[in-house]
């Protein structure tokens, strides 16, 4: 699964839980709360000054990386 920037974080935690490492290493803790049901990836990056960007590489990157193992 591709993430894109306006995939919402509960989404991606249902479809890919092996995000959740790659999110935390990027500062965010808070991805249980119930607001990141509601909350697309970008605004989310924003809120907690991530570079969306950045965070999206990394996140398919992980996807990559997990597919060909």
């Amino acid at each position: 699964m591709e993430v894109k920037k306006d995939m919402l974080i509960g989404e991606i935690l249902s479809k890919k839980p092996e995000s959740i490492g790659t999110l935390m290493s990027f500062g965010m803790g808070c991805i249980m709360c119930p607001s990141s049901q509601m909350e697309s990836l970008e605004e989310a990056a924003m809120v907690h000054g991530i570079d969306p960007d950045a965070l999206i590489t990394a996140l398919n990157s992980d996807n990559k990386e997990s597919s060909e193992a």
